[in-house]
C-alpha cells in the first residue's frame, strides 16, 4: 500500500511544484511590466516614435509625482509643476490648431493657472498628447508641406509638428529638474532590481 501512496504523493508534489513555477513566472512577468518601460522605446523611429517616447515619459513622470508636489515651484513667479504640465497641454492644442484641428471648447484660457489637481492635469495632458498623436497619424505629405502662419511668421504644418515635439521635450527637461529637486525619481531612470 505504501507503493501506491508514493506515486500519488509524488504527483501531488509535482503538481504543486508546477503551480509554484507557473505563479513564479507570472509574478516575474508582472514585475517586468510594472518596471519602467524600455527607456529607448520610440527613439530613432521617426516623428511618431519620438512623440510616443516623450508622451510616455511625460505621463509616467506626472503619475509618479505626488499630488502635493504639483503646487511646488522653484521660486516665486516661476511656473509650478502643474502649471508646466498645463502649459504643455495648452501649447499642444494651440500649436496643433495652427495645422487645422480646433482648440477644445472646454479648454479655458486661464487653465494653466486654474487646473491644478493631479488628476485634472493628467487628464488634460493625456488628452493633448493624444490629440497630437491622432492628428499626426492622419497627415499626408502634401498637407505637411502646406504653408501656415503663426506669430507673423511663415511656417509649414510639418514645422508646427516639429515645434510641438521640441516644446514638449524642452519642458520635459524642466519637469525632470523639478522632480529631482523635490525628491521624485523619473520612473524610466529607476534601475531594475
Amino acid at each position: 500500500m505504501n507503493r501506491l501512496r508514493c506515486p500519488f504523493f509524488s504527483l501531488r508534489i509535482v503538481s504543486l511544484a508546477s503551480v509554484c513555477v507557473v505563479l513564479g513566472v507570472l509574478c516575474l512577468a508582472s514585475a517586468a511590466m510594472l518596471r519602467a518601460q524600455d527607456p529607448l522605446d520610440g527613439l530613432w523611429q521617426g516623428y511618431d516614435g519620438e512623440w510616443r517616447h516623450v508622451s510616455s515619459q511625460l505621463i509616467a513622470l506626472a503619475e509618479a509625482t505626488p499630488e502635493e508636489k504639483f503646487a511646488w515651484r522653484p521660486a516665486p513667479g516661476v511656473r509650478s509643476t502643474s502649471e508646466v504640465y498645463m502649459h504643455i497641454a495648452m501649447a499642444n492644442f494651440y500649436l496643433l490648431s495652427i495645422t487645422g484641428p480646433k482648440m477644445p471648447d472646454d479648454l479655458k484660457e486661464d487653465a494653466e493657472k486654474t487646473v491644478t489637481s493631479k488628476a485634472d492635469v493628467i487628464r488634460w495632458l493625456k488628452r493633448s498628447l493624444d490629440a497630437v498623436k491622432q492628428a499626426h497619424l492622419k497627415e499626408t505629405p502634401p498637407h505637411l508641406a502646406r504653408k501656415v502662419r503663426i506669430e507673423n511668421r511663415d511656417s509649414t504644418v510639418d514645422g508646427m509638428y516639429l515645434r510641438i515635439i521640441v516644446h514638449a521635450n524642452e519642458h520635459m527637461g524642466q519637469l525632470v529638474a523639478y522632480a529631482r529637486m523635490t525628491g521624485v525619481v523619473p520612473p524610466w531612470s529607476v534601475k531594475a532590481p
